[in-house]
C-alpha cells in the first residue's frame, strides 16, 4: 500500500488555510467546488501544523487536493497529497528523493526558475506574485499576467498573488493552469460565494 495518498488532478483553484480560518467551512468550500487546499502556518511548531493538517484531510477527504507549505516530513507523517516548497525551503531534489510519490510544488518567479523546478522534479509551479498581495509582506513586485504567458509550456502554473475573480479568468486566459488564493475567499463577507465566483472564474 502507498505510504501517500493517490492525489486528484492539479485543481484549477487552491485556497489557502491556516490555524486562524474557520475550517468548519472546508466543506462547504470543496462542495462548491474547491479542489485544492495549501496548509500554510509558518508560526505553528511542527506537531502543531500536523493537527490543523489533519482537521483539513479530515473534512475535505480525497475530495481536494491537500497540500503541506514547506514542511515535507509533516506532509509525509499525515499521509498529505503533497508539499510546495518555497525558494527557501527544503531543495526540490531531496524532497523529490524523500517521498517520490508525493505532488510537489515550487515557488517560482520567472521562466527560469519553471525550468529549474521542472529539471529538479517539480509537479507544478506556484508562480507569483502576480498582483499586489494583502496576504504576505516583503513579496518583490508583481509580475502581471503577460509574466505567465512567458512561462507556459514546462509545468503548470499556479498564478498566485492579489487574485480575485477577475484576475483569476484573466490568469487563465494568460496560460496558467489554475490559481491561488487566501483574501479572496477568507477575508470575504460570504466565503463560500467568493470561492464559488472563484471556481467559476478558474474554470
Amino acid at each position: 500500500m502507498s505510504a501517500f495518498r493517490i492525489a486528484p488532478p492539479l485543481p484549477r483553484l487552491f485556497c489557502l488555510v491556516s490555524g486562524r480560518d474557520d475550517l468548519a467551512l472546508l466543506p462547504e468550500l470543496a462542495d462548491v467546488g474547491v479542489a485544492g487546499f495549501q496548509v500554510r502556518d509558518k508560526e505553528l511548531p511542527d506537531w502543531s501544523l500536523r493537527y490543523l493538517v489533519d482537521r483539513v484531510l479530515s473534512f475535505v477527504g480525497d475530495r481536494s487536493m491537500v497540500v503541506i507549505n514547506d514542511r515535507l516530513g509533516v506532509a509525509v507523517a499525515a499521509q498529505a497529497h503533497g508539499v510546495h516548497l518555497g525558494r527557501e525551503d527544503l531543495p526540490i531534489d531531496r524532497a523529490r528523493e524523500q517521498a517520490p510519490e508525493l505532488v510537489i510544488g515550487a515557488t517560482c518567479r520567472s521562466r527560469d526558475d519553471v525550468d529549474r523546478a521542472s529539471a529538479l522534479g517539480a509537479d507544478y509551479a506556484g508562480f507569483g506574485p502576480i498582483a499586489v498581495s494583502g496576504s504576505k509582506q516583503g513579496l518583490p513586485e508583481p509580475l502581471g499576467c503577460p509574466a505567465i504567458t512567458s512561462a507556459v509550456g514546462v509545468l503548470p502554473l499556479i498564478a498566485i498573488g492579489g487574485i480575485d475573480a477577475a484576475l483569476a479568468t484573466r490568469a487563465r486566459a494568460a496560460g496558467a493552469h489554475g490559481v491561488a488564493v487566501i483574501g479572496s475567499i477568507w477575508r470575504q463577507p460570504d466565503p463560500v460565494l467568493a470561492a464559488k465566483e472563484l471556481v467559476d472564474a478558474a474554470r
